[in-house]
């Protein structure tokens, strides 16, 4: 397993190349710069600027000094937030999306699996229908919609939680809760049709017929193999989470990293924008390193090539 990790950090190097190298192409390709909003400053100025963060020069030549940069470990500095580093701003806003990412994770698990496995186990009982409403509301159903209906309940209507900023354990409930609500739905639509694959298996209804209870059955037997598919989501969705919290962080003023790239795009912070881009692909690639290693784990007969 561990070599399996080796070879899958070695292999990502290529593509946070070309992550990196569309994304800065595709940024310059867009009219406009990061000085264009400020209609307040004089050419000269704006002609200063350009020089100082070496703007001025042709795109190629900014590409490679920008790569020369990267291989030192240099994720430049922001255009808009004055003597802050990149790296400064990500070593601020990173944890907080993965406290974000993670505490929405870890509710969508419990939720979801537990709700796709009742479903599946009483299907067509009123469990089931309920459960799955539930999740077709959750998947169809817009975050910022969500968000905004748990903090007229919870915020305005109840007073009992924080809306906004991320200060205290209390503050990440309802970001967690919007954030968790879709993926909770789909864990449990999927955990529901792997669960049924599942039981209408021969070596299921063995192990019924010898006189396992349908709960023994699945808890023992039936899960353990249902959740190789949801396994398979869980490294994408881990990432989704984490760093595709936009619309949360937004919503709730959270300082994590999507309201940073929200606001990177909007005031085309270049150096930003390619730092939160090339952390987003890092954090894709460990986590779909982590499911090949929890494939091996869940049915050790499966070989993950490297």
């Amino acid at each position: 397993m561990l070599a399996l990790l080796v070879k899958r950090m070695l292999s990502s190097i290529p593509v946070l190349l070309v992550v990196a190298t569309l994304t800065f192409f595709l940024m310059r390709a867009v009219p406009g710069g990061p000085f264009d909003a400020d209609k307040n400053l004089p050419p000269a100025i704006v002609a200063n600027l350009n020089a100082k963060y070496q703007l001025d020069k042709p795109v190629a030549q900014q590409y490679f000094i920008y790569l020369s940069r990267l291989a030192k470990g240099d994720l430049g500095i922001s255009y808009k937030y004055v003597n802050r580093t990149v790296q400064d701003i990500l070593a601020e806003a990173v944890p907080v999306s993965f406290q974000l990412g993670f505490s929405a994770l870890l509710l969508a698990v419990i939720i979801g699996i537990p709700l796709g496995t009742l479903a599946a186990v009483n299907r067509g009982s009123w469990l089931d229908v309920t459960a799955m409403f539930l999740s077709t509301a959750g998947i169809s159903v817009p975050g910022f919609v969500i968000g905004a209906f748990l903090i007229f309940v919870f915020g305005i209507w109840l007073k009992v939680l924080p809306v906004a900023l991320w200060e205290t354990p209390w503050h990440m409930i309802l970001p967690a809760l919007t954030l968790a609500f879709s993926p909770a739905a789909y864990l449990a639509r999927l955990t529901r049709a792997s669960v049924l694959e599942v039981l209408e298996k021969d070596w299921v209804r063995t192990a019924r017929s010898k006189g396992l209870s349908r709960w023994s059955t699945v808890m023992k037997h039936t899960l353990r193999n249902a959740l190789v598919p949801v396994a398979t989501v869980l490294g994408p969705l881990t990432a989704i989470l984490i760093t595709g919290s936009f619309v949360v962080e937004y919503l709730y003023a959270i300082p994590g990293m999507g309201r940073f790239f929200v606001t990177a795009v909007t005031n085309r912070d270049y150096d930003l924008i390619m730092g939160t881009t090339l952390v987003f692909a890092a954090i894709l690639i460990v986590t779909n390193a982590i499911v090949d290693v929890v494939y091996q784990v869940l049915d050790p007969r499966m070989k993950v090539e490297g």
